[in-house]
């Protein structure tokens, strides 16, 4: 009998890549850009994941809905321009890189759901030559985002894989309530921008630690 194929979907900012430097930067840059008070750099790395318009509204406490079209405005020119002139960081977290190639080379089939536009996600892909192994990759350009179930559908369409074969892997709770709104599996991260136990209580499955810890809690959460 033939094993089913399996999807692990990751999330891109704080979980494949540690952009939290570029992000904190650009966010503020953005909000001076139309002259409203910055918010504080924890209160930034809080809506890392997040649909644009929806985390420019948590930002603002939702009392400037006038302000949000111009700060996502904003906020992507000067996203484009740090990447442009070289500024913008987005390393890959310690083995991220080798264990996305061997989950590939295991069998399954990788999918990216992230908050980051096409271009931004691109241009992961493109620093660090990982694109290829990715049958499926949803952005923040299509559809609403985290934490709405629509990504991982589409994720799970394109690869043709049942909800009960796929998991999602991030470190915030908008990916972890995603996973529960789409009925899929669901693996927390504990290098990115959610602690550990705020993870748990929206829905993870497991909590990992490093990246070598990911196959086996993938193999678990399907298998087992």
């Amino acid at each position: 009998m033939t094993a089913p194929l399996k999807l692990a979907v990751l999330d891109c900012d704080g979980t494949m890549v540690d952009s939290q430097t570029a992000i904190v930067r650009s966010v503020i840059a953005a909000f001076e850009r139309v002259e409203v008070p910055s918010p504080e750099p924890d209160a930034i790395i809080r809506i890392v994941g997040l649909h644009l318009p929806d985390a420019m509204s948590v930002l603002t406490g939702g009392e400037r809905p006038e302000m949000i079209a111009p700060l996502v405005e904003a906020y992507k020119n000067v996203a484009a321009q740090h990447r442009d002139d070289g500024e913008w960081e987005n390393p890959l977290y310690p083995h991220a890189k080798e264990v996305i190639r061997s989950l590939d080379a295991d069998g399954w089939l990788l999918g990216v759901a992230t908050g980051k536009s096409k271009r931004g996600l691109d241009m992961v892909f493109e620093a660090h030559g990982i694109g290829h192994h990715f049958v499926t990759a949803q952005t923040s350009d299509f559809g609403p985002g985290k934490p709405a179930p629509d990504m991982l559908h589409r994720a799970m369409s394109e690869a043709g894989i049942e909800a009960q074969y796929t998991v999602m892997i991030g470190d915030t709770t908008y990916d972890m309530e995603m996973a529960v709104n789409a009925g899929t599996k669901a693996i927390g991260v504990s290098w990115g921008y959610h602690a550990d136990g705020e993870l748990l209580s929206a829905g993870a499955d497991v909590i990992i630690h490093g990246y070598w810890d990911l196959p086996s809690a993938l193999e678990d959460l399907v298998d087992g």
